[in-house]
C-alpha cells in the first residue's frame, strides 16, 4: 500500500502546529506583554484568538511558561484585587524581558527569512 506523498499523514499538521506553538510561545507571550500588562486568562484568550488559530496555547502550556519567565526575571507578576471578588495576577515585561524579546524576534526573523529563501530557491529550480 502506497501513500499519496502530496498529502500529509493524518494528524501530521496538527502535530506540526503544536510543535510550532510550543517553540514560539515565549516569543508570543513576551510580544503581547510588550504592549502592556495582562492577567493570565486575558493573555490566554488573546493568544488563542489571534494568529489565525496557529498558536494553540493552552493553560497547561501558558502558566508554566509564565512561571519560567518570572523566575528568569523576564516578567513580573502582581496580584490585584481592586473591587473584585477574586484577585487577578497581572504580568508585565521587564527590561531583561525586552532584551530577550529583541533576541527572540531577531532569531525568529532569521529562521523565517532562511526558510523563505530556501522555498523560493526550490520553487525556482523547476520542481
Amino acid at each position: 500500500m502506497t501513500r499519496d506523498l502530496g498529502q500529509p499523514e493524518p494528524g501530521a499538521l496538527d502535530r506540526l502546529r503544536r510543535e510550532l506553538a510550543r517553540g514560539t510561545a515565549e516569543l508570543a507571550v513576551l510580544s503581547v506583554l510588550d504592549t502592556g500588562r495582562r492577567y493570565g486568562y486575558e493573555l490566554l484568550k488573546l493568544l488563542q484568538g489571534t494568529a489565525d488559530g496557529v498558536l494553540e496555547v493552552k493553560e497547561g502550556t501558558l502558566y508554566p511558561l509564565l512561571h519560567r519567565l518570572e523566575d528568569g526575571g523576564h516578567i513580573t507578576a502582581e496580584w490585584e484585587a481592586a473591587g473584585r471578588v477574586r484577585p487577578r495576577k497581572y504580568y508585565a515585561i521587564t527590561p531583561d524581558g525586552r532584551d530577550r524579546l529583541a533576541m527572540l524576534r531577531k532569531e525568529w526573523n532569521s529562521v523565517v527569512d532562511g526558510m523563505r529563501a530556501l522555498l523560493e530557491a526550490l520553487d525556482g529550480s523547476g520542481r
